[in-house]
């Protein structure tokens, strides 16, 4: 800072000064890029690299953008951009480089005796194709205030822009016959999956723009500094399929490319004797180098290769991911990160989600609760990546059946007060529910009802009679960062309480029904939050570690454990029986 203006490039005169990648080919859908920066006269620990996409941005000092952060409640130290950085990384993690062990004599003196000599270090940013063309930047004075040394002088392309890429399924409805795969390219001609014997649909595609996108007095990041171009979101539907039956699929176009063969189960059809299931909410993703991203959730990783594992182990015919997604929040680019780190999972069985208050909320946009959550993108980027059986855009409630199990899916983020539209819906949809076929009635939302941490009390008091009518079994909900299970509990009493079965396990006896027991499951990935030492009487377990819930139901029993998923403990485990 000079005289109170951002300096737009360093008073530095070094002409020494190098910033370079290893291997300057064009960037494959997934690879380590290794940087170089050589020449350095003075290392210092405020040194760090910009990873920019698109290259033309500008990425000079903007230090009322913390601001943007700010608002989707990231209170992370990030670099102070006018755009923002796709991942950014201080030289100081190569620890020879402020010490300077890399040396090269740049000049020598007509004694042979080198004059100058300077310093270089090497770090390694995760890169996956996001269409749009990455330059690296140098740059010293920190996050805070940082200024411009020097920039890789060509932009590194990706080989395949419009590469057909991180493809996920989800099931369209309840007949186990027909599922969705949605996936992402850089090309708006529509193309293909081929799947089973011979069989091709050809995707419907979409986008979203910049214009889409809501803002505020302060612009949202999603309207200004966060954008990225999402490229075009292809969907299609395989039909003709049998359920719980393994096939294969593929998808692109000859133009485009195709992807690998992959293999996927499909779900049990609804009304059939039982279903394996993982549920968790608030999960979002983590770099998988050590660089600094908006909004990093530390326990993401272990719980994506817990629930791989699961998936390998032929645990998991179907997943619901409860709210708070990616946590992109207006950051677009984040989506991508996101897509690649769940892959593994929902390329291979349904991968079934509700809407959070991060996907949604912003001022004035028509969302329940005010807060800019979202960032800005208003649910626009969510609905469009994960197209679930919704009644219509903006109406992101649903419900499916898949083994025994019914599930009552609603959005917390949009009214559900007795005379709105989904409060009516989400009545009418249990009212329906045939017990016969489907005797497990499943309600999901993001919000909870229960929660040690604190919950709205008007969603209590609006949504829990309608849940007691129509015998609820079970509630799952996210938002609160931990583990915590109630008894059958109704109007913050227990109507009823476990008893321990031969292996210890707590058992709901619902033959004799009472209320609802309604579980947080959202330790996923964000950072946790920890409880107090004061519990109400209706809260039995309580555990903040990262993990997920594996649930099994069966005509007479709903079965549900918490894995910790860096230890494989099941941190806690009960049944509710018929």
């Amino acid at each position: 800072m000079l005289n109170r203006r951002s300096l737009l490039t360093c008073p530095d005169p070094n002409p020494y000064l190098q910033i370079n990648v290893t291997n300057n080919a064009d960037l494959s859908d997934d690879q380590f890029v290794t940087v170089n920066v050589s020449g350095v006269l003075l290392p210092s620990d405020s040194d760090w690299v910009a990873m920019i996409s698109p290259s033309n941005s500008d990425v000079t000092t903007c230090l009322e953008n913390e601001a943007y952060y700010l608002q989707t409640g990231d209170t992370s130290s990030l670099p102070l951009l006018c755009h923002y950085p796709v991942k950014a990384k201080y030289m100081s993690s190569d620890p020879n480089y402020v010490s300077c062990k890399n040396q090269e004599c740049q000049k020598y003196g007509s004694d042979g005796k080198c004059e100058v000599t300077t310093c270089s270090g090497s770090i390694s940013f995760h890169v996956v194709n996001i269409r749009t063309d990455i330059e690296f930047v140098l740059f010293t004075g920190g996050f805070g205030t940082p200024c411009i040394l020097t920039r890789t002088d060509t932009p590194l392309k990706f080989s395949n822009p419009n590469s057909p890429l991180y493809g996920h399924l989800s099931s369209t409805d309840s007949t186990g016959t027909s599922m969705r795969l949605t996936w992402i390219s850089g090309n708006n001609e529509p193309q293909q999956v081929k799947y089973g014997d011979g069989q091709s649909e050809t995707s419907d595609v979409s986008t979203f723009s910049v214009d889409d996108m809501c803002s505020s007095v302060i612009p949202s990041p999603a309207k200004d500094f966060g954008w990225h171009d999402p490229g075009y979101i292809h969907t299609a539907v395989m039909t003709g399929l049998q359920p719980s039956s393994t096939f294969f699929y593929k998808y692109g176009s000859d133009s485009v490319g195709w992807s690998d063969e992959i293999q996927f189960r499909m779900p049990p059809a609804g009304g059939s004797d039982e279903i394996k299931f993982l549920v968790f909410g608030d999960m979002g993703k983590a770099p998988l180098d050590d660089s600094a991203e908006h909004y990093i959730q530390p326990g993401s990783i272990s719980v994506i290769k817990g629930m791989i594992e699961e998936l390998e182990n032929g645990n998991v015919d179907s997943i619901f991911h409860i709210g708070d997604i990616s946590y992109a929040t207006g950051f677009l680019v984040e989506w991508e990160f996101f897509f690649h780190l769940i892959n593994p999972l929902a390329s291979q069985v349904s991968y079934m989600t509700a809407i959070g208050n991060h996907e949604r909320d912003y001022t004035d946009s028509g969302s329940y609760y005010s807060g800019p959550d979202s960032g800005g993108e208003c649910g626009v980027a969510y609905e469009t990546y994960f197209p679930m059986p919704t009644p219509a855009k903006d109406k992101p409630w649903y419900s499916i059946e898949q083994g025994s199990v019914h599930f009552t899916v609603i959005s917390t983020e949009h009214d559900w007060t007795e005379q709105s539209e989904q409060f009516q819906w989400m009545k009418a949809d249990m009212a329906s529910v045939d017990r016969s076929k489907t005797p497990w009635l499943v309600f999901t939302g993001h919000r909870p009802m229960y929660s040690t941490l604190g919950a709205d009390d008007d969603f209590l008091e609006n949504v829990e009679p309608i849940l007691l009518d129509n015998k609820v079994d079970l509630v799952l909900v996210g938002h609160v960062h931990n583990y915590e299970r109630t008894c059958a509990v109704y109007n913050s009493e227990c109507l009823a309480m476990p008893t321990k079965d031969e292996n210890g396990i707590d058992t709901y006896d619902n033959s004799n029904y009472t209320a609802p027991v309604q579980a947080v499951v959202g330790m996923a990935g964000f950072s946790l939050d920890k409880f107090s030492n004061n519990a109400a009487s209706w809260s039995l377990s309580r555990v903040s570690k990262f993990g997920y819930v594996r649930a099994h139901a069966t005509k007479n029993e709903l079965k549900l454990e918490f894995v910790n998923s860096d230890t494989k403990d099941v941190e806690d485990s009960f049944r509710i029986t018929k």
